[in-house]
């Protein structure tokens, strides 16, 4: 059995076209492997709290030498970081805003990314950080007002997120991502919903196969 984490990062409901894609992955998930756990964070609707200066001075501060406060500072954090640690496979719903991904999940990555949980770091080492949650894939359906974001499209370029979401993601070790783009919502009618329909077609596709996607 494995364990499912859905990430939904858009603050829009019934109008969010990755909510939509991202609850049909999981249905077809739900249906081929029936004993695989899903859980989800709503991080467009319940936030995770932006970083503060307490938590990251408890951050950085051996665990044993944390003050009560500081270990409360940590809490939500911490929590996040035993859920993801437990996972694995991921499936990010990500609206792409001004280029980049939301607030939200700016949020939730920078809880996630810690120092003696996610990576460990040595400054005496040759190579001083050492990701330690790799084995995990993830899956990322990305949406965008326009079409083109993707790897080799003619607005490539002005993508922010894939890059972002790529080197993060990879640096506490989850290097195994595929993503799925689903575009033209600015102009709608006939071009978004042949983006829809290109876009379930590739969900479809991704979860079809239980041993392929878990090998992969």
């Amino acid at each position: 059995m494995a364990q499912l984490l859905r990430l939904d990062a858009s603050p829009r409901q019934s109008r969010s076209h990755t909510r939509t894609l991202v609850g049909e992955f999981v249905d077809r998930w739900r249906d081929a492997r029936p004993d695989d756990t899903v859980i989800r964070r709503d991080l467009g609707h319940q936030p995770p709290a932006h970083l503060t200066e307490e938590w990251i001075a408890a951050a950085f501060t051996d665990p044993d030498e944390r003050t009560c406060a500081m270990r409360a500072a940590l809490a939500d954090s911490d929590e996040l970081v035993d859920e993801l640690l437990a996972t694995d496979v991921l499936v990010l719903g990500v609206p792409m805003y001004n280029f980049g991904i939301p607030a939200m999940l700016k949020a939730y990555i920078d809880n996630i990314v810690r120092v003696g949980r996610t990576f460990a770091f040595d400054p005496a080492a040759e190579a001083p950080y050492t990701p330690l949650t790799a084995g995990k894939r993830a899956f990322v359906i990305v949406g965008t007002g326009d079409a083109g974001y993707e790897t080799g499209g003619p607005l490539a370029h002005m993508n922010h997120v894939e890059p972002y979401l790529r080197t993060a993601l990879g640096f506490i070790g989850i290097d195994d991502l595929e993503f799925v783009y689903t575009g033209n919502d600015e102009f709608g009618g006939e071009r978004l919903r042949r983006s829809l329909e290109s876009a379930r077609e590739r969900v479809a596709d991704l979860t079809a196969d239980r041993e392929a996607v878990m090998a992969s």
